[in-house]
Order: C-alpha cells, then sequence, then structure tokens
C-alpha cells in the first residue's frame, strides 16, 4: 500500500505538537490500539527529527510517520531523510511540494480560499489541507463544490461533533488535534487509556454510515 493510499484509507492523521520525545512512543502506541494509523510529528516540536526517525522504526508496519508545520523546502528534505511518509504544511510553498515529490513522498500543503487551494493542487499537492477548519462545514462544502476533483483534508477545528459533517461536505481524510491528543497532559497509564478510548471514537465516527439522504 502507498503512503497516499494507506492515509486516504484510514482517514484519520494525529497532529502531534509539543510532546516531550519520550511521550511519542506511549502515545503512539495508545493510538494505534484505538485504530489510528497515522501520526504527524509538528517540526516546532523538541526534537522533531530524531522523534519521527524513533518512531518510523519502531512502529514500522503499524504507524506511518510524518511530519508537520513544514514551511521550507531545507525543513522537509530534513523531515524526509529521518523518515517521514509525508509532509503537512500550514501555508502553500512550490519548493516545499516539489521537494516532498521528488523524495517520493506524500505533499499536503495548507491552503484556505478556493484560489490557493487549486493552486496547492496544481502544485502538485496529494491532498491539500483546509485550514483553519474552524470556520465549519458549510464553508468545506462550498469550497468542495465546485472543486470536486480535488482531495480536501479539514484541519483545526475537527472535531468528534462536526467531524461527520466533514465527511459529508466531502473530506477525504482529517487532521486531528488537541480534539484527540492533549500533549500537556502527563502520560499516565490512565490517560494513555482514554487516548485509546478517543481514538476509537474517531474511527467509528468516519467509518459510521452517512446520515446524508441518498
Amino acid at each position: 500500500m502507498t503512503p497516499l493510499t494507506h492515509i486516504l484509507e484510514n482517514k484519520l492523521v494525529a497532529i502531534i505538537r509539543g510532546a516531550e520525545p519520550k511521550k511519542l512512543l506511549p502515545i503512539a502506541r495508545a493510538l494505534h490500539a484505538g485504530g489510528v494509523r497515522t501520526m504527524e510529528i509538528t517540526l516546532n516540536s523538541p526534537g522533531a527529527l530524531a522523534a519521527i526517525e524513533e518512531l518510523a522504526r519502531e512502529m514500522e508496519g503499524q504507524m506511518l510517520v510524518g511530519a508537520g508545520t513544514v514551511l521550507d523546502a531545507e525543513s522537509a528534505r530534513a523531515a524526509l531523510l529521518a523518515g517521514a511518509r509525508f509532509i503537512i504544511s500550514p501555508t502553500l510553498n512550490k519548493k516545499t511540494i516539489r521537494i516532498t515529490r521528488r523524495y517520493g513522498a506524500v505533499s499536503i500543503p495548507g491552503a484556505y480560499t478556493a484560489t490557493e487551494i487549486l493552486k496547492a493542487y496544481e502544485y502538485g499537492g496529494d491532498i491539500i489541507k483546509v485550514f483553519p477548519a474552524s470556520m465549519g462545514a458549510t464553508y468545506f462544502k462550498d469550497i468542495a463544490g465546485p472543486l470536486p476533483q480535488i482531495p480536501l483534508m479539514p484541519t483545526g477545528g475537527v472535531r468528534l461533533d462536526n467531524i461527520k459533517s466533514f465527511q459529508e461536505a466531502g473530506a477525504v481524510a482529517f487532521g486531528l488535534a488537541s480534539a484527540l491528543v492533549n500533549t500537556t497532559q502527563k502520560v499516565t497509564d490512565a490517560y494513555l487509556r482514554q487516548l485509546t478510548a478517543t481514538a476509537r471514537q474517531f474511527v467509528e465516527a468516519v467509518a459510521a454510515p452517512s446520515s446524508s439522504p441518498a
């Protein structure tokens, strides 16, 4: 299975920002136990490149690991060499997309307006991160309507109570940050059990049949 197919099939991308490196492997295993199979380590996290390398090695075959908050081509290359299989950005940068594709990884640039989303796709983005998604599913549906050929991933504002609305509006994947993983919490056994339970709830939410009329 290619990394792109993996993301499209599993849909949920857990965004880990600011976690201490020693917390990452227990978090990854708890997410995996709940059915989440894709993790993004943001590059503004402590020891991000080393963390990506460790997770890619320790969770090989279990978790697809990528880098987030990637703002330039140099950072993308460093993450890819560390083992990232996908690159996610909050903004649109053509050079970042090109180097990601050159290394055979999945490019997920960030965009907001219809013009930005189309440019990101034309530059080679595999999936376009619609950020921030706090505008809600109605805006997302309005954007997806004239651009149905472009795979879109809402990020920033996706929660259990609205993820299905985004899916019904056309989302192919979902970036989940604090609604899934709260990196300020102490990583206790109780927290990890709760994390597994929350991950399972998100997995079940996107697997549930659509309530939209046929």
